[in-house]
């Protein structure tokens, strides 16, 4: 999506009705929202989000979409510790048919078929990947290409690991709870494709620039580099 489309995305406001929420593990959480009919998105797309019902400091927010746009409804997937901001307090008080705001969606990080592709997520970072995958998975896995997913997660919880093992026809997954096994991995697909392949990064900004960082050092072209970096809030 150009620079042009993504400016008027932004200014297409919506509001998302709420269904449900449920935890994913001990502090990630997923909000549940149904899907307008003519909303739709990119597989690994975000949105601006805001919460609608109560003043809150800074009320709008970027989220990558978690869901695919082939699902029914729209979800999100955020961490959510025991002192949450003015905002992840907002979404935890939502109740069935309550509303957040939307505008969006924005951005490009999603996946050209006609060349090889290495997912790289880090922890929550997983969440534009599930979108990626699952979509994947309702086109038929006709991807012409292989398509690699390295999983990074330090406290080995690994979130969508049943839905993703799911999908292991179509995608190859390797999961993985240090940088050293990382760029291992990175090591070995950087070898097998060359400059022929793409990187996706995502997941905290730290992560994401050390990775990007490690690429380009690789002798990865930055522009075959797309990245995703979350914020905390």
């Amino acid at each position: 999506m150009g620079f042009f489309q993504d400016m008027i995305a932004v200014f297409k406001k919506r509001q998302l009705v709420f269904i449900e929420s449920y935890k994913e593990s001990d502090d990630v959480y997923t909000f549940v929202f149904e899907k307008e009919r003519d909303l739709t998105w990119k597989a690994g797309q975000h949105g601006l989000f805001s919460i609608t019902h109560k003043k809150v400091k800074n009320p709008t927010k970027p989220f990558t979409i978690a869901a695919a746009p082939s699902e029914n409804v729209l979800k999100l997937t955020m961490k959510i510790n025991d002192n949450p901001s003015e905002f992840k307090k907002g979404m935890l008080e939502l109740k069935q048919g309550m509303t957040i705001g939307m505008s969006g969606p924005l951005g490009s990080l999603n996946v050209n078929d006609e060349r090889p592709t290495v997912l790289i997520a880090g922890g929550i970072g997983i969440t534009p990947f599930r979108s990626i995958i699952k979509q994947i998975e309702a086109e038929g896995n006709g991807n012409k290409k292989p398509i690699h997913l390295l999983y990074m997660d330090s406290e080995k919880k690994y979130m969508f690991k049943d839905e993703l093992d799911a999908n292991n026809d179509s995608i190859s997954i390797s999961y993985l709870d240090s940088r050293d096994d990382l760029h291992q991995e990175i090591d070995k697909l950087s070898t097998l494709y060359q400059n022929n392949g793409q990187y996706l990064i995502a997941g905290p900004k730290l992560m994401v620039d050390s990775i990007s960082s490690y690429l380009q050092n690789s002798s990865i072209s930055k522009k075959n580099i797309k990245k995703d970096a979350f914020h905390g809030y």
